[in-house]
């Protein structure tokens, strides 16, 4: 299979920037999409990151599957991990992430006091691929409880620093590194979250892939969205679907025959925005160790 790639260019540049910053940062916010968690986690941060502190966020735990969920918790934390799961609508989780991240670093934060450093407020940055919610995660905190602070030593005057808390601060982050995989699973997920065009693949392919992944792990909500029930050993079953929701959602035919691209369009969205209800695409058994 040829490479999926769909990053926009400029990605030494931005890898460039956060190394930079990563010097005055304290700790990294990661987050990524509960849904598909090992998926929406761009690769090249491990590298970037390094040692530095950092905590997992799974963002929009409302959308996925919670015991998947418990699932990917229990992998991180057997991996020394920490990571915790949120839903970016309510406002109180974001007070949880700050705790958190004050615990993390507590023992640090603790040392350098220890040795006349005078206190000061915790530095963290937010990474993330597209649609994880680091835009709603950084510009909900600037506008509910945050002021927009001015340069700092170390810190290039074309840097922001959000003050969130007395003691918090949150860097902005620089145009996200877009990766690219050759696997193709990967690529299919994180369209079906809306973190890639899914017009970047075959439209068709993804939605064959989406019918039988619901089939296999979520048959009950293709029934209670769509009353419908696939039976992949029918050599119809692709047919029958697009015509079945078709007349269900009343989509106008084509010259006679079903709309397959309205047909796609209404599936897509309604697994975007979690209208279908809660899942999750992938568990902790899909990462490669």
């Amino acid at each position: 299979m040829a490479q999926i790639q769909w990053y926009p260019g400029h990605m030494q540049k931005a890898k460039r920037e956060i190394s930079d910053k990563l010097k005055v940062i304290d700790i990294v916010i990661e987050l990524v999409d509960a849904r598909a968690p090992y998926s929406s986690k761009n690769p090249m941060l491990n590298d970037i990151i390094q040692n530095k502190p950092r905590l997992i966020v799974l963002t929009k735990k409302d959308m996925a599957d919670d015991l998947v969920t418990k699932q990917w918790l229990d992998y991180y934390q057997q991996h020394h991990y920490y990571a915790m799961s949120v839903n970016l609508k309510n406002f109180n989780e974001y007070q949880m992430i700050i705790d958190q991240c004050r615990f993390i670093l507590k023992d640090k934060m603790a040392k350098e006091q220890s040795r006349g450093i005078k206190p000061r407020a915790i530095r963290a940055m937010v990474l993330g691929i597209p649609n994880v919610g680091k835009s709603t995660f950084i510009n909900k905190l600037a506008s509910r409880k945050a002021t927009v602070t001015g340069n700092k030593p170390g810190v290039t005057k074309s840097q922001q620093i959000i003050r969130v808390a007395k003691d918090f601060e949150l860097f902005d982050t620089p145009g996200v590194l877009w990766p690219k995989f050759e696997d193709e699973r990967i690529a299919k997920n994180i369209a079906l979250i809306g973190s890639i065009k899914q017009d970047i693949l075959p439209l068709d392919d993804l939605f064959i892939y989406a019918m039988k992944y619901l089939s296999e792990y979520y048959p009950q909500l293709l029934q209670n969205r769509y009353q419908l029930s696939i039976d992949l050993e029918d050599e119809n079953w692709l047919i029958n679907t697009f015509d079945h929701i078709a007349k269900l959602r009343r989509i106008k035919p084509i010259r006679g025959e079903t709309d397959y691209d309205r047909v796609m369009q209404l599936f897509f969205s309604e697994i975007n925005n979690g209208i279908i209800g809660s899942l999750s695409w992938e568990d902790p058994t899909c990462v490669k160790e």
